[in-house]
């Protein structure tokens, strides 16, 4: 940066220090220079973040423990306004210590990485600012839903006629929609006094099943204690034989089984229940259907890997979330249901003050009545945008690549000393292993146990102090804390893994 570059960034940030937020728009309609230049300086921000981010050998992570970040940080609300150069700088100071999940070297959490285009389809959606509830003021993006809904569900595999959906705030919320859903078509008088003249209802789900399962089981008034978890095999699958014993046995017990929830993708392992086999099930004692693939639904845009989800087209409802494998920015979940028209009969509340039947257009294109919520916000755009820029073959290429990665990543550990695989052969993109420092290997299977609980935690602290990259760590029941490794960013290279693999070994080592 040459010494004119330096004098002009002065001079504009003493300009932005006389400048607050009524000197700009909306407030002061004849201040556009200033909103331009203000606007402008908070992209350039931005840019410098997804440059960085977007280098390898930058860190992940500007680690400081809660109370050490509290005095680093000026959170308090003022009295007075703030100068939008001081807002420029919180904004600044935020990026700085904010969690690169973006990064290439970010193995954390399922969804990962930072897609340019949905990211730009996030800003538009915010300069836009409208809500989802109806055509009246949100024409574009209502009809933008529909089609992306539509085109969902004809991947999951439903004919035409049968597809309906709703966009929600995250996979648990869908999950929410799917059980409320399925009590209202077996017992749609739930919806207007309640369970009094419900029976006992059981609901059945993988014991690795995520936790929102039993959360909706507690929302919708049915009972965590009646939301009964089937015990899985050695791959994390759901075992169909064990599903329809505690069917049975719920029957025997005055229960009315009507809810199952197969998983498309666990979240610690990455398996796909046998969902053939428990619609089955499903069908033989008359149950409600519902698949959780918010980890695991975008292996169906894959011609090579969607065999992992076969029977999902039996479903009766499905979770997917593309803010996960698909990489959409965060939050971007749909619930998918195979039932047209029931989510309006379940959630519709007919509040004339918005879904007035005498507006001058099809009424039938107000989606509002059939979300739970009022207001929603738009998670459509930033799909949409993102599908039309990779095309369905797009998409097929990432996540086979994706998939690719894994495997490589898969079989490179098998070779190394030191690594143990949870799971041999994980068939997904969930990556479980153990590191054994050199000092542990040798210790007999109940000292090598206790060790190996407390070296995942401490690598991890290392590894966050020193920010070269990131991964989450769990234990299993009797499985001491172990290490898991989400391969789903896009920008992750084979280099990347390589350079995870040995930097597990150097905190691994120092401990």
């Amino acid at each position: 940066m040459d010494i004119s570059e330096n004098r002009m960034i002065e001079e504009n940030q003493k300009f932005m220090e006389n400048k607050f937020y009524n000197d700009i728009l909306p407030l002061n309609r004849s201040g556009w220079l200033t909103t331009e230049m203000f606007i402008k300086s908070v992209v350039d921000l931005l840019l410098q973040f997804i440059q960085e981010i977007n280098n390898p050998n930058t860190k992940v992570i500007n680690f400081h423990h809660p109370t050490e970040l509290i005095a680093k940080l000026d959170l308090r609300i003022p009295i007075n306004p703030t100068n939008l150069q001081k807002v420029l700088e919180d904004c600044k100071e935020v990026l700085k210590y904010q969690v690169r999940t973006g990064h290439p070297r970010f193995f954390n959490q399922l969804s990962t990485g930072l897609d340019l285009i949905s990211m730009i389809g996030e800003w538009l959606t915010a300069t836009v600012n409208t809500n989802m509830f109806t055509y009246e003021i949100s024409p574009v993006f209502v009809l933008m839903e529909k089609e992306i809904i539509e085109t969902m569900c004809e991947i999951v595999g439903w004919p035409s006629g049968k597809r309906d959906g709703i966009f929600s705030p995250g996979g648990a919320i869908s999950n929410l929609y799917a059980v409320n859903a399925a009590r209202h078509y077996m017992f749609p008088r739930c919806k207007a006094i309640g369970m009094v003249e419900t029976p006992n209802l059981a609901m059945f789900t993988s014991e690795d099943s995520h936790y929102s399962i039993r959360g909706a089981a507690a929302l919708v008034g049915i009972g965590v204690d009646n939301c009964f978890p089937i015990p899985v095999d050695e791959k994390g699958k759901m075992i169909p034989s064990k599903l329809e014993e505690e069917v049975i046995l719920a029957k025997k017990n005055g229960y009315v089984p009507f809810f199952v929830c197969a998983v498309g993708g666990t979240t610690v392992y990455g398996a796909f229940d046998p969902i053939n086999e428990i619609a089955n099930i499903c069908k033989k004692y008359r149950m409600w259907l519902h698949v959780d693939a918010a980890w695991g639904g975008g292996i169906l845009l894959s011609k090579k890997h969607r065999h992992l989800a076969n029977g999902i087209e039996r479903a009766d409802s499905v979770t997917w979330n593309p803010h996960k494998l698909m990489g959409a920015l965060l939050q971007c979940s749909a619930c998918l249901i195979r039932h047209e028209g029931l989510l309006f009969q379940c959630n519709q509340m007919c509040a004339d003050y918005l879904f007035q039947q005498d507006k001058p257009y099809d009424v039938s294109y107000d989606s509002g009545d059939k979300a739970i919520q009022c207001g929603r916000h738009n998670d459509v755009f930033k799909l949409w945008i993102m599908w039309r820029a990779k095309g369905m073959n797009g998409f097929e290429q990432q996540v086979n690549r994706l998939m690719d990665l894994a495997n490589y990543f898969t079989e490179k550990i098998k070779k190394t000393p030191g690594y143990e695989l949870i799971m041999e052969n994980p068939e997904f993109l969930n990556i479980c292993f153990w590191y054994v420092p050199k000092n542990v290997r040798h210790l007999e299977s109940t000292e090598k146990k206790a060790r190996l609980d407390k070296v995942a935690p401490k690598i991890k602290a290392k590894m966050m102090s020193s920010g070269s990259t990131m991964v989450g760590y769990q234990p299993d029941k009797d499985k001491p804390n172990f290490f898991r490794m989400i391969i789903s960013n896009p920008a992750t290279t084979y280099e990347d893994l390589d350079f995870f693999i040995e930097e597990i070994i150097r905190l691994g080592e120092s401990l």
